[in-house]
Order: C-alpha cells, then structure tokens, then sequence
C-alpha cells in the first residue's frame, strides 16, 4: 500500500505502541528545533494541552483512522478529545482553521530559555559519553521512548535549572486545572516513569506542583537524564518513587548514589511501588534513620488509570506526611486511604492484586472454555456484562482477549510477582491461597511463552498453547 503523505495543517491520529490520539499538524515555536534523525511533524493533540514531535509512520489520517481509534481507546478523556475535534470541524466549515501554538512570553520563554540551552553535567562519579544537549526533545517528544509514554508529561511545561543542577519541571502558568486543589509549595521530587509513573507526573503537573524527575533506565529513553536519586531528595521537600519490585524499590534506596544518600533530616519519602511488607519496613527504617520521613503509598489501578488521575492510594506510616501530601494524592487519585503503621498498606496492595490477578485468570479460563466447546466468545461477554459481575475490568480484559491486543496496561509479569508475594504473605500467618496459588501457575505458564511484557490479559494464552 502506498504511503499516504501528511503535510501541515493536516487531521492526523497518533497510533503505536501508546494509546491513540487525535491532533493536528502545525508550525512549531519558532525557537525549537525538530529532533535529529527521522522525519517527523510537530502535532498539537486536541482536548489537551499536549504537543509533541511524532515520527511520521505513527501518524495517520485521522478520518480515515478514526473508528480503529475509537475501537482501541476508550477512555473518557480520548472520547472528549474527540468530540474537541468535531467541534473544531463544526466551526471550521471547510476553512482550514490555525492551531498553531501562540508564541506567547510563557511558550517562548520555555522553549527558548534554560529548556533549549540544557546540557547534562554528569557528576564526576558518573562519566557519560555523548549528552544529548536537545532536552527538550525528552520531554516533547514521544518518538524515541519505547517502553514510556512521556507525551503524558509535556502539559504545559517549563524546565528551570536551579543553582544545584537539579533539573525541574514545573506547570508553565500557576493556575491548577482543577480549582479544588491548591498545590503544595513543598519542592516534589518523583523517580520512576514508567507506566504509572508518567501518568502521576503528568497530573501532578497539571495541578500546578513543580516537580523534578529522575528515570532508573534513562537508557531506553532516549535521553540522558543524568539526576541521581541522592539529588532529587537532597533538592526537594517530599519524594515520591514508584518502581518496578522489591529489588528495584531496594537499590533505588540503598544503591549508588541513592535515595539515602540524599536523606537529611526532615526530607520526605514516600515509596508508591508495591511490594512486600518487610520490604517496605526495611526501607521506613534506614529512612527514618536518617532523620528523614516515610511513607507508603501503594496505587491500586492501571495506565489508563494514573492517565486519568483516578488511581486509589492505599497510604501507611507517617500521618503527618500523608497530610502533607494531600494535593498531591488529589491530583493523582481518586481517594486514599490511610491505613496505619508500615506495611499495612503493602499487605493490603498485594491482597487487592492478589484478588485481580485471580480474577483475570478465571476470565481468560472460562472464554477458552467457552471457544472449545463451541460457545461464542462475545456472547459470553455480553451476558457476563448484564450480569453481577459487570465491570470496566471484565469488559477491557474480555475486549484486549477477543482482538488480540494485549498492549500493555499492566504488565503480566508485575502481577504474577505480586501474587507471588501475596502467596508468601499467607505463608507468613499459615493461612490457605489456594486460588492464588493456582492463578500464579498459570500467569508462570504465560511468562515462559514470552508474555511477560504484555498485558495481564494475555495470561489467555497460557490456556490455548
């Protein structure tokens, strides 16, 4: 099939390995520059206040992409987006219409200013080769970043370098989107950008805090970030980290030039990753060592999720802290939940996975159950979704397994590590995880036939191999 060919002002939708978007193409900022290498376009995505440098094979016509679009994103944000584009056709009425960014003092100012000049000055325990001088592309652009959705981070944003070399982002106006939350003045460091992480930093962005971020794997993304964790903690009033397990929430604390490294007395920390009690005991205590305040805040939610802000947090440790953090928990959930000393709310995150992570492996049990005995896959779904167990989780996970798309939401192999460790926590009190025990068998089946990185759903396929 021929190429279709894209020029500006052009309807375009965003397609990939993130989730789908409308936009337009339009002029960039005078004063930056369009990333090296491949050709791409600078877009302005509707209903946001996103704009990015995207390659030119992840864009399409929007029009004639539209409905693969809808069929892929359902959220509500996207369905507002795309009501914004219709609206935006509505008032055209055939005149091609100028979404151009306006080249206001902010915009210039962050394109033009400590954004465009940043260079990385590694530390001297820290020798890296060829810094990438263009920052900025990490955080307009998308086109580079395999595993990270950093598009999710770019509203409204300005860099600042402060005189510690700590590199900041901070919302470009002070006025936050909701104006039920007054942001906290406190500095907010954040480590971790992956799947949740970016969604937090975007809504907490959004929500008016200045917050400097750090990456673990700043290799796949494209950009060297360079920022030590001892440096965002030793720069910032009130820490958040949200990583991968056990070990990585470990080495982010006790590693080189760690978070402890960073910890003076009466710097914060607050652990989102969920792993288990003893862990996050483990860590409370170095912490708290130090001087320093701990808390724990585990989220129960998916990428869609952290996007939306509508994450549940599930907090135990210090109160005072979590009473300082609360505009911070209002930008990126839902509601939280206080639940006493450390560790209450690690056993109780892995109870919630543990009670998830069974529940998709029944779901993916009961449609292969369905297709070999001749019964119809989507039948199923419709009754189970007129029915009591109706949900948004039955009807994504049935939908991902019935198209074959099982592009990452939550990653498979986080939720067989946290029932995992949601077995070891009954073992722990000699209580029976039966159910548990025998869902994580099969999440295990799933991994060994390279399904790790895709989402929980694709456990349906440890049952038809």
């Amino acid at each position: 099939m021929a190429a279709v060919s894209l020029r500006l002002g052009d309807l375009v939708g965003k397609l990939g390995r993130y989730p789908p978007w409308p936009g337009k193409i339009v002029n960039p900022p005078k004063d930056l520059k369009k990333p090296r290498g491949k050709k791409c376009f600078f877009v302005k995505f509707f209903g946001t206040e996103d704009h990015a440098w995207i390659k030119v094979e992840q864009l399409k016509p929007y029009h004639a992409h539209k409905e693969e679009m809808i069929k892929i994103n359902k959220g509500k944000r996207f369905q507002q987006a795309v009501d914004a584009v219709e609206e935006f056709l509505r008032r055209a009425k055939g005149k091609d219409q100028d979404l151009t960014i306006p080249e206001s003092s902010t915009v210039k100012g962050m394109m033009a200013g400590p954004m465009a000049a940043f260079k990385w000055q590694p530390t001297a325990s820290e020798p890296v080769k060829d810094a990438d001088p263009h920052f900025h592309h990490f955080l307009l652009s998308q086109t580079e970043k395999p595993a990270v959705c950093y598009q999710a981070i770019t509203k409204k944003l300005k860099i600042c370098e402060e005189e510690t070399g700590s590199t900041s982002i901070q919302a470009a106006d002070s006025t936050a989107v909701n104006g039920s939350i007054t942001p906290t003045d406190k500095k907010i460091g954040f480590l971790g950008l992956g799947l949740m992480g970016s969604g937090i930093v975007s809504n907490l962005l959004k929500m008016g805090h200045t917050v400097t971020v750090w990456n673990r794997t700043a290799e796949k993304e494209g950009a060297r970030l360079g920022r030590t964790p001892a440096e965002v903690v030793s720069t910032c009033d009130i820490t958040f980290a949200c990583v991968s397990d056990p070990k990585a929430a470990k080495d982010l604390v006790l590693g080189p030039s760690g978070v402890l490294q960073g910890i003076r007395p009466g710097k914060c920390y607050v652990d989102m990753s969920t792993v288990d009690a003893d862990t996050v005991t483990e860590l409370a205590q170095v912490i708290v060592s130090r001087g320093g305040r701990f808390l724990e805040a585990p989220v129960s939610g998916n990428q869609q999720l952290s996007n939306d802000g509508m994450l549940v947090i599930l907090a135990a440790g210090d109160r005072g802290l979590y009473e300082d953090c609360s505009s911070c928990f209002q930008a990126m959930g839902k509601t939280s939940f206080f639940l006493g000393e450390v560790g209450n709310a690690a056993k109780m995150m892995l109870i919630v996975n543990m009670v998830q992570g069974s529940f998709m492996a029944t779901i993916a049990e009961g449609l292969t159950l369905a297709q070999v005995t001749g019964q119809s896959q989507q039948t199923l779904l419709d009754i189970l979704n007129q029915g009591q167990l109706a949900s948004i989780f039955l009807d994504q996970k049935c939908q991902n397994i019935l198209q074959g798309n099982f592009k990452p939401d939550f990653y498979l192999k986080y939720i067989q590590k946290d029932l995992r460790l949601a077995i070891a926590l009954g073992d722990a009190v000699n209580h029976p995880t039966p159910m548990a025990a025998a869902a994580n068998e099969v999440y295990k089946r799933a991994k060994a036939l390279d399904q790790s990185d895709n989402d929980m759903s694709a456990v349906y396929r440890a049952y038809i191999h």
